[in-house]
């Protein structure tokens, strides 16, 4: 994520003179229902750990149309090196992981994909060049987001289950195009820290929310633009500390624990050291079921 997206302004920005109807529809055009949370977790662990990295590589520079090989080394950074060093790490502790991939990223590097995909991990859909997607007329979000679920399978041989849209951005009209895609789950909301059924306009859409937190997501901590005030301003270990607290909470309340991690971040030789670490620390609990995205979307469908 180079950059935090921009707030799409509506037509009429005075809100306080909106009718009360109007400030409702926009309120519960996507809300959160019923919680999803199982009695217990698969075998009868008492929290649930899912890891993803947001595979964006060279996509955090295309999406805003630049051109800079200086960027773009950056990203390249991601598969060069750290999907390499996250691989060895996951194989090394036996964890199957969520990554979300925008399409043009899989296209530069389908071996990549696919290698992932062959050992067991996940491939969601994560947009097609990192797009702003609210900012998109709705024909073209459904387009680039069916367009993009498309490569995914064809580069993997898996069509993708679930969807991150990227930098989380949400439009009045995502939900609706992953409802016609018949994707399990989503991954971008904020309503929870446990899974949760989205409701559209008030009704059940059946579709699976496992909710985000810009807390557990490194790009936050770490992300740095030499043209801006943007800086990493957080030591490894103070996120370690962050990320340790926030396990802790979730296996207190025996509940889900999902932390967003890019690999051009979080691949470097600090940063991977911490990510060891955190995998150690929750190795040391008792109880503990690591699994991807969509295995635990489809265990709380089918067990809440």
């Amino acid at each position: 994520m180079s950059k935090p997206p921009q707030s799409s302004t509506p037509d009429d920005a005075e809100s306080w003179k909106w009718e009360e109807q109007r400030w409702r529809s926009i309120v519960d055009k996507v809300r959160a229902g019923r919680p999803l949370k199982p009695s217990q977790w698969k075998d009868g662990a008492k929290v649930a750990v899912a890891l993803s990295f947001d595979s964006d590589h060279e996509s955090s520079t295309l999406r805003w149309g630049h051109s800079s090989p200086g960027r773009l080394s950056q990203g390249q950074y991601g598969n060069r090196v750290a999907i390499p060093r996250i691989k060895d790490l996951l194989d090394r502790f036996g964890i199957k992981a969520t990554f979300f991939v925008p399409a043009v990223v899989a296209m530069l590097h389908p071996e990549e994909q696919r290698s992932l995909a062959e050992e067991g991990h996940e491939i969601g859909i994560h947009g097609w060049i990192h797009e702003l997607n609210s900012q998109l007329p709705p024909k073209n979000e459904r387009e680039l987001q069916m367009r993009s679920a498309d490569q995914l399978e064809k580069i993997t041989g898996v069509r993708p289950v679930g969807i991150r849209t990227p930098s989380w951005d949400f439009s009045q009209h995502t939900l609706a195009i992953s409802r016609e895609m018949g994707l399990l789950y989503d991954s971008s909301l904020m309503a929870d820290d446990e899974p949760y059924e989205i409701l559209e306009d008030g009704q059940p859409t059946g579709m699976v929310e496992l909710p985000v937190e810009w807390i557990r997501d490194d790009a936050v901590y770490f992300n740095m633009d030499r043209f801006s005030a943007l800086r990493p301003y957080t030591p490894p270990s103070a996120v370690l500390e962050i990320f340790m607290a926030e396990f802790d909470g979730a296996y207190d309340e025996d509940g889900l624990f999902l932390l967003t991690m890019h690999p051009h971040i979080i691949g470097h030789r600090s940063r991977i050291r911490l990510l060891e670490e955190l995998i150690r620390y929750i190795r040391s609990h008792t109880g503990v079921w690591f699994a991807t995205h969509a295995e635990i979307a489809q265990y709380c469908k089918d067990n809440a």
